[in-house]
């Protein structure tokens, strides 16, 4: 075992990885999830119309997504922290420029191909990857949960910031201001250096890259879980980007709408630690079923619900203890089945599922909206998929991938 897997068993070790990886997620996702935020006043500014700008949004949850599995296989090959610093430079620089942005295509180019391109490379598929290989197994489940939370613990602290910052400065500075305070996680890339070699035994050849895929697209339980992260994607997609839409919709002042988002962010902390902790207690893909269920029973007394304020942060609440508490489990059963050696890889293909999701759910939320003037057949929408997902995943089998010639996957 190498050098780096073997020092972060030792405790300052484990925590400093933790804090490296949790940190980088807190501030890209954080940054990312507040700008539902900045909607209404780029369309003010711009006259662009909501359907335009949730389409540059739209582009940015799949941008993310495709940019993640490319961003594994150089992570695995060439180290995760030269990837994780230019993606934070790529999230920095697309968020500052964004309010110079006058037209469709510049935001698109802004928001949807430098920021959230930047965010995927720092992001989930790189870091989940570097944390599962520099940490011991009986921690991993706890610890990608660990990192998860930051991510949501960035969106807590975040957008009450972005929304003073907005008050304070105006949207398009508070903008500028949130983009420069991405670059303080650029130290972690020192931290969480290193390739997927570290994580072979001595004398144990690495499956390559093309085999590794070819492994995993040819296993039903890899391509069901794949089928209920785009479920996800598209949840956690709607939300993010319409969620202060909703609320508005609802007559409900702004202040709920960023305390909303704060919401998500902070239950979803709990969720995620959550999560990591039952890893190790019950099966992971139905811990998935059962926060798929939850989703849409949620949405469903939503909707039956009357629209106040108190309702709409209990709303968030709920909806954030399931928000990305999926991701620990999903990792987890994709080392499970192919071991860490090309995880960034393999994470990142069912990542670009989940944002192909994301995609839909960003953009078919504005279309709706503009059509109908509610937003109601997308909580339709939402039960439906939920339901779906719960049932995808319970014929998963929670078993390692053994290739044609009885060689384990990993």
């Amino acid at each position: 075992m190498s050098n780096t897997a073997s020092g972060a068993r030792r405790p300052y070790a484990i925590w400093l990885v933790l804090l490296a990886a949790a940190g980088t997620f807190a501030l890209t996702m954080g940054t990312r999830q507040t700008m539902g935020l900045f909607m209404s006043p780029l369309n003010t500014a711009t006259g662009l119309g909501i359907g335009s700008i949730s389409l540059a949004f739209a582009f940015g949850q799949l941008w993310w997504g495709l940019t993640q599995p490319f961003a594994g296989a150089m992570a695995d090959k060439m180290g995760a922290g030269r990837v994780l610093f230019v993606g934070a430079l790529l999230v920095a620089l697309g968020t500052f420029i964004t309010p110079l942005m006058t037209t469709t295509a510049g935001l698109i180019f802004a928001i949807g191909v430098l920021s959230a391109g930047g965010a995927g490379m720092a992001g989930p598929a790189v870091l989940m990857a570097a944390t599962t290989r520099m940490i011991p197994p009986d921690k991993r489940g706890l610890a990608t949960g660990i990192v998860n939370a930051g991510g949501s613990f960035g969106q807590f602290v975040m957008a009450p910031i972005a929304g003073a910052l907005m008050v304070g400065l105006g949207w398009a500075n508070a903008m500028q201001v949130l983009g420069l305070v991405v670059l303080l996680c650029l130290p972690a890339a020192f931290v969480l250096k290193g390739n997927s070699l570290q994580s072979a035994p001595v004398g144990q050849k690495v499956t390559g890259t093309r085999e590794a895929i070819g492994t995993a697209l040819g296993n039903r339980s890899y391509l069901l879980l794949a089928a209920g992260f785009f479920v996800c994607g598209f949840h956690v997609a709607f939300l993010a980007t319409h969620l202060p839409g909703v609320i508005a919709s609802c007559g409900l002042p702004v202040q709920y709408a960023a305390w909303s988002l704060a919401m998500l962010g902070l239950f979803n902390i709990v969720g995620s630690i959550a999560m990591g902790w039952a890893l190790g207690r019950w099966r992971m893909k139905s811990m998935l079923s059962l926060l798929y269920t939850a989703r849409g029973l949620a949405v469903l007394a939503f909707l039956l619900a009357p629209k106040t304020g108190p309702v709409v942060l209990i709303f968030a609440a709920v909806m954030g203890v399931t928000f990305l508490s999926t991701v620990p489990p999903t990792a987890g059963l994709v080392a499970k089945f192919f071991g860490t050696a090309n995880m960034a890889t393999l994470f990142g293909i069912v990542m670009l599922t989940h944002q192909a999701g994301g995609f839909l759910g960003a953009w078919i939320g504005g279309k709706v909206f503009e059509a109908t003037g509610s937003y109601d057949w997308v909580w339709y929408i939402d039960i439906v998929l939920a339901a779906g997902a719960a049932l995808i995943h319970l014929p998963i089998r929670e078993a390692r991938i053994v290739r044609a010639g009885g060689a384990s996957a990993a």
